[in-house]
């Protein structure tokens, strides 16, 4: 075996494990969320770009910084699914098919969502936030991001990444991402780059919070198993 390939086995041998056996069993079938997703998005695309549903799409999936929080966070979980406005179509599909669907097969079809959606979510109030610090801070943004439509699967698909590198330890992948996007944040500082670091640190802290419980059930059930006192 080669250098290179142990390396990938190392880095994605974990990953390819899991997603093998499901998608071997049912292919397509393994991953409805997916194919569903890539669905939903394609459709909103076609009726986005019609004259009688562009103000459709954009009343129930278009989310800015400037609306009031209760409708944005209406609007939130559906705005993933409509392709960004500066971005091919296709990229956002091939973006949902393939992280989507790797991580429906390895986390399960609701961890997939609430992942995803956490992700989502903390790019929408990191938007807010921004707007409320102001382009004074380092992390504030500048007035004119108020007005920008933040819709699109990217910020999902970074957060789903980056856990699914750090739970089945490809850790260079994860870190890749990582990297990536703090250098698009350096290169082309604008609200997309920033809410994706909001995603990655959104998920940082779900996985956090997910190995000090782990580690809480061990020590509980380490403790739990030892010999009962000796009774004289």
């Amino acid at each position: 075996m080669t250098t290179l390939a142990r390396w990938a086995r190392a880095e994605w041998g974990a990953l390819y494990a899991a997603v093998r056996g499901p998608l071997a069993a049912r292919r397509w079938r393994a991953a409805p969320l997916a194919v569903t997703a890539v669905c939903l998005t394609a459709v909103l695309h076609f009726v986005h770009n019609q004259s009688w549903g562009y103000q459709f799409v954009q009343n129930v999936g278009a989310v800015r910084a400037e609306d009031p929080l209760w409708p944005a966070l209406l609007r939130t979980p559906l705005s993933l699914f409509v392709p960004a406005l500066d971005l091919p179509v296709w990229g956002a599909l091939a973006q949902i098919l393939l992280v989507f669907g790797i991580a429906e097969l390895c986390l399960g079809r609701w961890r997939t969502l609430v992942i995803a959606y956490v992700a989502t979510l903390a790019g929408t109030l990191y938007a807010r936030l921004g707007m409320w610090l102001g382009p004074d801070s380092w992390l504030g943004l500048p007035a004119s991001d108020r007005w920008v439509v933040d819709t699109g699967p990217s910020a999902a698909v970074v957060g789903l990444a980056v856990f699914l590198g750090l739970r089945y330890r490809a850790y260079l992948t994860a870190s890749v991402v990582i990297v990536a996007m703090v250098v698009e944040v350096v290169v082309k500082e604008n609200l997309a780059g920033k809410e994706h670091l909001a995603a990655i640190v959104a998920v940082l802290v779900l996985c956090a919070v997910g190995e000090l419980r782990q580690r809480c059930s061990r020590e509980r059930a380490g403790s739990g198993s030892g010999a009962p006192p000796i009774q004289s």
